[in-house]
């Protein structure tokens, strides 16, 4: 027999809490022996083609607190702008990294190779980028945005191209801080809000 409609009431949502780095990161979050290492540990294996970079940032929320419960996945091309499982893709890159944010200073870090840009077939389709997954407290579902790097021409990405207030395109712009090594901070609200993607 089916419930009449007027009696069904809406299951509350929850925020990404604790939970969600014990099941998918267990050994950050102190939980041990689930696996040998946590799944998608780094997005590249020795022998990855291309240039070493480092990605660090924090995930500030609406009252500019960086939050240290922050979890984030990443993926990308390799050096050449390929996928793993596309023809001549580097075999040393994954594209895919879990992590999480530093439990004291709310800080990630990304550790992998710059990648090149995804070619189409007319040439190169998209500028280099990775993509960001985000979950923490006060997120419902997790937010996806990606990170552009200030040293490369971004002017013909086809997404960068969509954003119709340009002053928004920045918050998608990782800044160089030294030879290899960028900042990428995400604000959820506020002043600065980071450019989010409908995926």
């Amino acid at each position: 027999m089916t419930q009449p409609l007027e009696m069904l009431i809406e299951t509350p949502s929850q925020t990404g809490g604790p939970y969600v780095h014990i099941g998918c990161i267990p050994s950050f979050a102190g939980v041990e022996g689930i696996y040998p290492e946590d799944l998608g540990l780094s997005p590249i294996a020795k022998g990855a083609r291309g240039e070493a970079i480092t990605v660090t940032g924090s995930i500030y929320d609406g009252t500019g607190w960086a939050m240290r419960d922050a979890m984030l996945e990443s993926w990308q091309a390799d050096a050449a702008g390929l996928h793993p499982g596309q023809q001549g893709a580097d075999p040393n890159v994954s594209g895919f990294c879990r992590f999480a944010a530093d439990k004291d200073s709310g800080e990630f870090t990304l550790k992998t190779v710059k990648p090149g840009p995804v070619m189409g077939r007319d040439g190169p389709l998209m500028a280099p980028h990775i993509s960001l997954w985000i979950v923490a407290r006060g997120i419902n579902i997790g937010l996806n945005t990606r990170v552009y790097f200030d040293d490369e021409d971004n002017s013909a990405d086809p997404l960068l191209a969509r954003i119709e207030q340009r002053h928004r395109v920045d918050t998608l712009i990782a800044k160089t801080t030294g030879v290899g090594a960028y900042r990428f901070d995400v604000r959820l609200q506020g002043e600065g809000e980071t450019v989010f993607l409908d995926l």
